[in-house]
């Protein structure tokens, strides 16, 4: 592939999915990471850590429900009553010491606890969820939890959540969270 074309690609790949490592998209330009490296410094596209913390910094509304110190995750993106993102990296301690997969209630917690933060109220509680686990997460690979509200009543909205790991779905839930304000339920 010609370096333009290939810095077209990384370009677009990098705007569309800012979570892209550098390895990933290496297997996708058939090249080394080195060049991919080499590519992105051209472009002026930054590492993944700093793409992730300028997201953090400059995308998430305050988080009502929750500490942020609550979720399960680095919150990278948050707008009240609409989406919001978060990572969440398979330590050792996350996972069964005799095959080294993630224990489920650890990627549950994630897709919870992010669907919680996105309420707007003071007051939000998981009601009900319907998850699934799509296929097992090994010990170091990168949970990044996408959270959307697609159904919104004033106390009651629906919120889909799926996680993915180098852009497969891993998990997937739907949960329905109720909030409250100080005084009580919102009607």
């Amino acid at each position: 592939m010609p370096k333009k074309e290939r810095q077209r690609l990384i370009k677009k790949a990098f705007s569309d999915d800012p979570f892209i490592t550098d390895e990933e998209m290496a297997k996708r330009c058939g090249v080394s990471i080195q060049t991919i490296r080499l590519d992105r410094m051209e472009l002026g596209i930054p590492e993944l850590r700093e793409r992730i913390k300028h997201m953090a910094e400059n995308n998430f509304d305050r988080v009502r429900s929750l500490a942020l110190e609550e979720v399960i995750g680095e919150v990278i993106d948050i707008q009240l009553d609409h989406s919001g993102i978060s990572i969440f990296e398979i330590k050792k301690e996350h996972v069964f010491a005799r095959n080294r997969i993630a224990r489920g209630h650890y990627l549950f917690a994630q897709a919870n606890s992010l669907a919680v933060a996105i309420v707007d109220a003071e007051v939000a509680l998981t009601a009900s969820a319907g998850i699934r686990f799509v296929r097992p997460v090994r010990l170091g690979e990168k949970c990044i939890a996408y959270a959307q509200v697609f159904n919104k009543q004033s106390s009651r909205l629906q919120i889909n959540v799926q996680t993915k790991v180098n852009g497969e779905i891993v998990f997937q839930g739907v949960f329905d969270v109720y909030r409250a304000e100080e005084d009580g339920w919102v009607k």
